[in-house]
C-alpha cells in the first residue's frame, strides 16, 4: 500500500499503523461561505464512506475467522454477541451524533458537520475495535 498525505487519519492500532486508504485530509472549514461548506462536507462524506468500506472489510474478517473458531471449538456463542455488538455499535453511533447535531440547530451546515464528524471519530474506534487481536 503506498502511502501518501491523502490517507490521512491513521487508524493506529498497537505499535502499528492502518491508514485506511483513500482518505482525504478534510481542512478545517474556515467560513460558512455555502460553496466552501458544501466542499468540506463532501470531503467528510467521502471520508465516511471509506471508513464504511474498511468496517464492513474488517467485520466480514473477524466473522469468517469466528466461524471458524467456533467450528474447531464447537462455542456456538460467539458469533450472536458479535452481531448483537455490531447492531449495537450502530445504534450508539446514530444516538451519540444525533444529539450533536441536534445541539447545532437550527443552523443546518453546524448540525451536519458535528455529526459527520462525530461519525468519523466513532468509525475510526470502532475499526481500532475490529482490528484487536481475539
Amino acid at each position: 500500500m503506498k502511502i501518501n498525505k491523502f490517507l490521512m487519519p491513521l487508524v493506529l492500532f498497537g505499535s502499528s499503523c492502518y491508514a485506511v486508504e483513500g482518505l482525504r485530509d478534510c481542512a478545517p472549514l474556515a467560513s460558512e461561505q455555502p460553496e466552501k461548506a458544501k466542499k468540506y462536507i463532501q470531503c467528510l462524506d467521502q471520508n465516511i464512506e471509506k471508513l464504511k468500506q474498511e468496517e464492513q472489510i474488517w467485520y466480514q474478517k473477524l466473522t469468517l475467522d469466528i466461524q471458524k473458531i467456533e467450528e474447531e471449538t464447537g462455542n456456538t456463542q460467539l458469533l450472536p454477541i458479535i452481531r448483537r455488538s455490531a447492531i449495537k455499535q450502530k445504534e450508539y453511533l446514530e444516538d451519540s451524533c444525533r444529539w450533536r447535531f441536534l445541539h447545532q440547530m437550527p443552523n443546518p451546515t453546524k448540525a451536519a458537520i458535528a455529526y459527520k464528524q462525530c461519525e468519523i471519530s466513532l468509525l475510526q474506534s470502532y475499526l481500532d475495535a475490529l482490528q484487536m487481536p481475539y
